[in-house]
């Protein structure tokens, strides 16, 4: 049973056991998913999922820039939902999951509530991070393809397990959590209709589903065996076609390759299966300078299974309503890189996508199915603009920047995150994370909780319960 060995192989884990490199990148893919949650204090859905979280359970957890209010679930839910809010955090390409954003918040959460160490807390994290991923590589992109978004999905069972680690709960009992958060785990892709929030809800949901199901599991509630594989497992549930051929990759490598080194950190904050291509256009503007009058046409090479999530529907791609429709349109990035040569965090706000000159553009910018793509291994893209006067400008980017085997330094993920954190607190609060990120190790779980319930600003907590 995939789920029996998932269970030993966290029961059997010491961080000692850990590459140091491994336990390095991990501590840098913690800190840019809190600089990104950060960055996203204040914002309107983020005072709504905290005001609704309040009404379901006050307490002592921390919220990242709420102080220590919340009950542990629905502390896991909010830090979930603000480190994944802006689309800005990291993404294991083969699985197309964000992994972190609900590995990270469920051990947090139950490491704060245990008084657990730091270094209890690095090692579930990894851990959840390595089963996620690995359940969400196995299907290939397939939930994609049938309306269900890995993160929520598959990350609830890697969260699940993280979280049993740190209750103390044997290998049996974590075996069971994850047969019981099979039936917890879910996530629509509806929301790319029509930019609704619940996207955003998604690791959060995962986060605190795992904390139900490890603790059902500790009182001895009984879950199904085969959560994988089973006749109405994960894979044949939700891929709707049966158990993928690759099922035996799920617990390939467990232990001696870690695919925390096959994670993506995102350098723009939009859809991953739009870096490429943005990347393309700035560097295009940044050879070039031409204006929006020069352009007669863009095409964009982009993978075929991409086409339903950053291309179609056409129109509100072209005219994104919302920063999210924004950060999931090929048409708005390109158009912005063309004449801005950036795609950053200003380029979502409201002025940025009522531009004019953006956004008329945008109209010219078409795309067509890359034929050379080796995606999902990279997120490729190739921008090619016809100009007014007859030239034709190309730029290809066969390895998005970030991807595994084109990864942002750790210095990089320093700086992301500090440009971030600025964003929202004081340099002195932002290093004084930073450092209790970096060496977690050597320090109680509870010195971080602290620092990030008290990551604010004076108007952060504006209309949210005092």
């Amino acid at each position: 049973m995939i789920a029996r060995t998932y269970a030993e192989f966290a029961s059997g884990l010491t961080l000692d056991a850990v590459p140091e490199r491994v336990r390095e990148r991990a501590c840098h893919l913690m800190l840019d998913s809190i600089g990104t949650g950060i960055a996203a204090l204040g914002e309107r859905w983020g005072q709504r999922a905290f005001a609704a979280a309040w009404d379901l359970g006050e307490g002592r957890s921390p919220v990242l820039g709420h102080g220590r209010s919340l009950a542990p679930r629905e502390a896991a839910l909010v830090n979930g939902l603000l480190m994944h809010g802006l689309d800005y955090d990291d993404t294991h390409s083969r699985g197309i999951i964000h992994a972190t954003v609900s590995s990270l918040p469920a051990a947090l959460a139950v490491a704060d509530n245990a008084g657990a160490s730091g270094a209890d807390l690095l090692r579930a994290y990894i851990i959840a991070m390595e089963v996620s991923t690995r359940v969400a590589s196995v299907a290939a992109g397939g939930f994609h393809r049938h309306g269900f978004h890995p993160t929520s999905l598959c990350g609830a069972f890697g969260a699940t397990v993280g979280a049993g680690l740190l209750m103390g709960l044997d290998a049996q009992q974590i075996g069971m959590a994850q047969g019981i958060v099979l039936s917890m785990a879910g996530g629509s892709l509806e929301f790319l209709e029509d930019g609704a929030w619940t996207k955003r809800l998604h690791p959060g949901w995962a986060a605190s589903s795992a904390l139900t199901a490890a603790t059902m599991a500790k009182h001895g509630f009984v879950g199904p065996k085969a959560a994988y594989e089973g006749r109405f497992g994960l894979y044949s549930l939700y891929l709707r076609d049966g158990a993928p051929a690759g099922l035996a990759d799920a617990c390939a490598g467990l232990g001696e390759s870690w695919e925390i080194e096959n994670v993506s950190v995102k350098p723009l904050p939009a859809c991953h299966m739009t870096h490429a291509a943005g990347d393309a256009a700035a560097a295009i503007c940044g050879e070039h300078s031409l204006s929006g009058e020069d352009i007669a046409r863009v095409t964009v090479l982009v993978p075929e299974a991409v086409i339903p999530i950053v291309c179609e529907p056409a129109a509100p791609k072209k005219v994104p309503a919302t920063s999210y429709d924004a950060q999931f349109s090929i048409p708005y990035v390109v158009a912005t890189g063309l004449l801005k040569g950036r795609f950053t965090l200003d380029e979502l706000d409201g002025a940025a996508l009522a531009d004019p000159d953006v956004l008329k553009l945008a109209q010219k910018v078409d795309y067509a199915v890359d034929p050379d793509t080796d995606y999902p291994v990279h997120f490729t893209g190739e921008v090619i603009v016809e100009t007014t006067d007859g030239r034709r400008i190309a730029k290809r980017e066969a390895v998005n920047r970030g991807a595994a085997d084109r990864p942002l330094s750790n210095a990089e993920i320093r700086a992301k995150y500090d440009d971030n954190a600025a964003r929202r607190v004081s340099r002195s609060q932002a290093d004084a994370i930073a450092d209790a990120v970096l060496d977690i190790a050597n320090h109680p779980a509870a010195r971080l909780s602290d620092l990030l319930a008290a990551a604010t600003t004076a108007d952060i907590l504006e209309g949210t319960p005092a």
